[in-house]
């Protein structure tokens, strides 16, 4: 196998002949060329003898020119790298017209770097979070399969709203300019491809829940899709979800597999990666120092990862959440922008008070008001007229918020009917879903983690579209 770069600065193949290939960073007195080929953010010095090599092959090795270089790794006499390689032979792979190519040797604006998303991958910065990114994936396939989960692909297409937020994307085979109609004049999807109304995916939780009730613990890891019209830097119409399901568990099992997991991934993450952490955290630390004094995050990137590792999380009730916030400095003098009373939807400035201010370490807020919460969670007993709770939880890390939502799901046939009822939920087309609770039901839990939100909580990107690859959001639909 070809070495990587990243292997070899490590001190590998010292004095030995060896070819590496890669993309040209910067090529100075005709002699220097700074080889970078992904593995990691440090360049391989790559010394060629320019006396040797024709003229017109040096006039192509170029800003982003892909190259092949042959010769012995040795160590270097020069500062700033360990070892170099001496080069006797040179190879073309690729020419770049250095004048074209974008990404001159300058600092770029991210908000630029998202316009030209297929070559963003050759900075320094979108380098370290894709490789965090491929981390943190394979972290959370591996602390799943330690622990004897069965990974589960649930569909894409589906014609149920997991959430009952109807913010879906539709899926059609019909001639959009002469859509069928039926005699009362709707649109007739008897005619299209599935026979009837589909869409895109929005969770694969109920699926998930299905498979649950046989194999005890599943997850799935795939993309899902919200029609949601939101410009922010926390929305994506298109992102990737981790939703764990397992039979047996109860909230408390469900709040502890959350935590484990969280911690397990980014220390995993943390570990085979430490030289981008290292890198993301001096970025995160200039782009602060131009912030405003008081709009600059409390702690750096690696206090932040290592505030979630190093502290056993704080479980509040709802109730409890709201009472703190009612009672706090903040709140008394009117520094929350969104009012606080029982029944909201806590907003993140009131979940990263509750973390950053309150308790000092990542929280676990439960038992939400039903009326706020999806169908599926368990309705809590002997609640108080008017203040009707269900067994929801959500993970409340600093700098972001909530990062986990689960909730123990409602077993008991009756309970979960009347509840479908209410939210105008069709029980007759999830008859699949209710035959669960029909044949041999029994309480079972899971969450749902939004991974470009864990992605941007890890390298601390503030933005969630520099997260993913080639972000889709209202009206960016490129690449």
């Amino acid at each position: 196998m070809r070495p990587q770069i990243a292997t070899l600065l490590k001190g590998a193949s010292i004095d030995q002949e060896i070819t590496v290939m890669g993309w040209v960073r910067t090529f100075r007195n005709n002699q220097f060329i700074a080889l970078n080929d992904g593995s990691t953010n440090q360049n391989l010095q790559v010394v060629v003898d320019f006396t040797k090599l024709d003229e017109s092959l040096l006039k192509r090795i170029t800003t982003s020119a892909c190259i092949a270089a042959t010769g012995k790794l040795v160590q270097s006499q020069g500062k700033g790298q360990s070892v170099e390689l001496e080069a006797h032979s040179l190879e073309i792979l690729g020419d770049s017209d250095a004048e074209k190519y974008p990404l001159q040797p300058k600092k770029h604006s991210l908000e630029f770097l998202r316009e030209i998303a297929h070559l963003r991958f050759r900075t320094n910065t979108f380098a370290s979070v894709n490789r965090l990114r491929n981390a943190l994936i394979f972290g959370i396939h591996q602390f799943f399969q330690e622990r004897n989960f069965l990974n589960i692909h649930t569909p894409i297409i589906s014609a149920s709203d997991a959430e009952g937020a109807g913010e879906m994307f539709r899926v059609t085979t019909l001639h959009l300019e002469n859509l069928p109609k039926t005699d009362a004049g709707e649109i007739d999807y008897a005619e299209d491809f599935f026979g009837r109304s589909s869409n895109l995916t929005v969770s694969g939780q109920l699926e998930a829940e299905l498979a649950a009730m046989a194999f005890t613990k599943v997850y799935t890891f795939g993309p899902t899709f919200r029609a949601e019209n939101s410009n922010t830097t926390r929305h994506l119409a298109e992102f990737w979800m981790i939703e764990p399901e397992v039979a047996f568990n109860e909230l408390k099992d469900n709040a502890d597999l959350a935590e484990s997991m969280l911690k397990y991934v980014i220390q995993y993450a943390m570990d085979r990666h430490p030289d981008d952490i290292d890198f993301l955290d001096a970025r995160l630390a200039e782009e602060e120092k131009q912030k405003p004094t008081n709009e600059r995050a409390e702690m750096g990137l690696k206090e932040k990862l290592n505030f979630v590792l190093n502290n056993n999380f704080e479980r509040i009730t709802y109730t409890e959440a709201i009472e703190i916030l009612l009672l706090s400095p903040a709140y008394k003098k009117k520094k929350f922008k969104y009012d606080v009373s029982w029944g909201i939807d806590m907003q993140s400035e009131h979940e990263r008070y509750l973390v950053e201010k309150h308790f000092n370490k990542p929280v676990i807020v439960t038992d939400y008001p039903k009326n706020i919460k999806a169908f599926y969670m368990r309705q809590n007993d002997n609640c108080e007229p008017g203040k009707e709770t269900v067994a929801a939880m959500d993970i409340l890390a600093p700098g972001i918020g909530e990062i986990i939502g689960g909730s123990q799901r409602e077993e008991r046939l009756e309970k979960l009917e009347q509840r479908m009822n209410e939210m105008e939920i069709p029980t007759k087309e999830m008859f699949w879903y209710l035959d669960t609770r029909r044949f041999g039901t029994c309480k079972h839990a899971g969450f749902g983690l939004g991974f470009e939100r864990l992605v941007q909580f890890v390298t601390g990107m503030g933005n969630i579209r520099d997260v993913i690859p080639f972000p889709r959001t209202p009206k960016n639909c490129e690449f």
